[in-house]
């Protein structure tokens, strides 16, 4: 039976909140750990993937029922790699920037897989998108070279550079998943896949670089387990199942809607106010990103009424 209109705003919405807290989890973790250097990022991102692994344990059971004469692990161990980039490079510049900022920045995925399509795919965007990645690209400027506008931010340059990092693995970490599950690749099973492999290649960097996962107070562990259960199971897994349920373009336009959620818990919880650098060059972002989301969606359905 299909869902009402009301149903799936519910859901759109649930998922968007969730999403908009990961941000918040990962200060609140740093503050309750009294720790905000690249080791302690590096153990949130290992942790928050590990957890996130665990909750999928059943997830594996659609083994049992996979038929497929393709090969789809190289693509989905490859975009479990990508996805460790994204979460280790994202999650390290939020104590180095303001949420707002670093929340834009990664929200610019969807410019970084229209150029990557192009690139490894051949497939060029139209005119719209091309506006759309001049436009968002700029924004993406003025943000990066924007200051944390009074936020506790040590090094805004190098968050933002580390956010707009997060943003482009985010993009590959989409486009071998979509590759993956082409391949035959169920969801459950290649969400699984990918998450186990970000969690295996994470887990040894922070002793690596002299961090170590025990020691740290138990509300510390609270809030990366929440930022597992929240934004990347409920949150993910919320704006997947409205994939199914409403028009692609509606979704994608509607996840922008994180930064300016973030945005305002920062604001609310930390008092935390973005520059006014930060808030017209992340209006310009998302409008390039949302001009990229409508180009393609143009270009797919172009595609469509050509047919084979």
């Amino acid at each position: 039976m299909r869902p009402s209109v009301l149903a799936v705003a519910a859901v759109l919405s649930a998922g968007v909140a969730a999403i908009s807290f990961g941000s918040i989890f990962v200060r609140l973790a740093s503050q309750s750990a009294g720790d905000s250097g690249v080791a302690f990022s590096l153990v949130m991102s290992a942790l928050r993937m590990l957890f996130a692994s665990l909750f999928l344990l059943p997830a594996w059971q659609g083994l049992r029922r996979l038929k497929t004469s393709a090969n789809p692990w190289p693509f989905a161990l490859g975009a479990g790699a990508f996805l460790a980039l994204h979460f280790a490079t994202w999650i390290t510049s939020l104590g180095l920037t303001s949420i707002a900022a670093s929340t834009v920045l990664v929200t610019s995925t969807p410019i970084w897989m229209a150029l990557l399509a192009w690139l490894w795919l051949g497939l060029a965007p139209n005119r719209l998108t091309l506006l759309a990645i001049g436009i968002a690209l700029g924004g993406a400027v003025v943000v990066a070279l924007a200051d944390s506008g009074g936020a506790p931010a040590p090094d805004p340059p190098l968050g933002n550079l580390l956010a707009l990092c997060g943003a482009v693995a985010a993009a590959a970490y989409l486009l071998l998943g979509r590759e993956a599950q082409r391949r035959g690749l169920p969801i459950g099973v290649y969400i699984a896949t990918a998450y186990t492999t970000a969690a295996l290649l994470l887990l040894p960097l922070p002793w690596l670089l002299g961090g170590g996962y025990l020691g740290y107070p138990p509300l510390t562990y609270l809030w990366i387990a929440l930022m597992a259960l929240f934004p990347q199971l409920i949150g993910h897994t919320s704006l997947n199942w409205a994939m199914r349920h409403a028009h692609p373009v509606l979704v994608s336009l509607v996840a922008l809607l994180e930064p300016v959620g973030a945005s305002l818990l920062a604001l609310l919880i930390f008092a935390e106010v973005p520059s006014v650098q930060v808030v017209w060059g992340g209006l310009l972002l998302l409008a390039g990103v949302g001009l990229a989301v409508l180009g393609n969606s143009s270009r797919e359905k172009a595609a469509a009424e050509e047919g084979p």
